[in-house]
């Protein structure tokens, strides 16, 4: 390795739906396909990380869960690296916008007997839940969701600022890609928002891939809720990482990846979710927002590792990753070399 080499703590994406070709939501994803995607992961220096299961009708839901499940009992490096999972969905808000690619078909009201089945098809996996704050029975879900261990973020929402801090006061923890997965247009105030901005018991999950946020929106946001309330996530769809070109997907149909890594419906500007890992998203932050590297790394290492109890993976050296002239040149994960170039 150069002398510019720099050694950097494992980085921790608490959204990933897929990456590389490989994706959680398949209707026929394997245990092998989730391993897969987990060494997609490590050559990017990502070392923890929560699939995303997005919705669906309950028996494929319980479907991508188990294979998780089953993937993290085939190799214990994989275990260590998937830290839970993420169910984002299905109790969103319906509407064109706010639904984003979310399937209307199977949208739902929250149901705690539901997520039981969840945790015991995955062994207790479940660590995250997206809701939409306004849908019935949201702060009965809540209460009894964290009192199971499971964080609530607000996301795929337009509800009123009522409706946010009644969630939060329930115990709502996060809010999901915030800027994103609402209505193109909002009143000026009050709106969601500006809500989800202000309360201090939210936690902000931000996609910095230059796309869905533009670096002043970012900039004032993580500004609005201190560096230490917010979070980096790729939100990363199966066609991250893919060479630039037309693709057929199973959400959203054709979709183009640009030479810049956006992922577009094919013909329009509309964004066909995330085209960049979480490594590329923290190096856009670092090189758009006037903040200092010191301050933005721990947005994509510690801030979500103590979100998921799991610190200790950070501070310890045990997962880490050694940049080399932008690149991803080595990664270790739980003490063993898992990248090494």
């Amino acid at each position: 390795m150069g002398t510019d080499a720099v050694r950097r703590p494992g980085l921790v994406d608490l959204q990933v739906n897929g990456y590389a070709g490989w994706d959680v939501n398949a209707d026929d994803v394997t245990p092998d396909d989730v391993v897969g995607l987990t060494r997609a992961l490590w050559e990017e220096g990502v070392t923890t990380y929560l699939p995303t299961v997005i919705t669906a009708p309950e028996e494929k839901i319980l479907h991508c869960l188990a294979v998780v499940a089953e993937a993290r009992r085939r190799d214990p490096l994989v275990a260590h690296s998937i830290a839970g999972v993420h169910v984002e969905g299905p109790s969103l808000a319906a509407d064109d916008g706010p639904r984003g690619a979310h399937d209307a078909r199977h949208l739902r009201d929250p149901d705690l007997a539901e997520l039981r089945r969840w945790q015991e098809a995955s062994g207790g996996l479940v660590r995250i839940v997206t809701l939409a704050p306004e849908r019935p029975g949201t702060e009965e879900y809540v209460r009894g969701a964290v009192a199971a261990g499971v964080r609530v973020s607000i996301g795929h929402c337009a509800p009123t600022p009522e409706q946010v801090h009644a969630a939060a006061a329930a115990g709502a923890s996060l809010s999901t890609h915030l800027g994103n997965g609402t209505y193109a247009t909002l009143p000026r105030h009050p709106n969601h928002l500006w809500a989800q901005l202000a309360d201090d018991r939210l936690t902000a999950l931000l996609i910095a891939d230059g796309h869905h946020l533009p670096a002043d929106t970012l900039t004032a946001m993580i500004r609005a809720k201190s560096p230490e309330r917010c979070v980096l996530t790729s939100d990363s769809a199966a066609l991250a990482g893919m060479a630039p070109g037309d693709y057929r997907t199973p959400v959203g149909g054709s979709v183009t990846v640009g030479e810049d890594g956006r992922l577009s419906l094919t013909g329009t500007t509309l964004l066909a979710g995330s085209g960049r890992s979480l490594r590329q998203c923290l190096d856009w932050a670092t090189a758009h927002l006037p903040f200092p590297a010191e301050t933005l790394l721990p947005l994509a290492t510690l801030n979500p590792a103590r979100l998921l109890g799991v610190e200790g993976r950070v501070t310890s050296g045990d997962d880490v990753a050694v940049v080399e002239g932008g690149e991803v040149v080595a990664v270790r994960v739980a003490g063993v070399d898992v990248v090494r170039r």
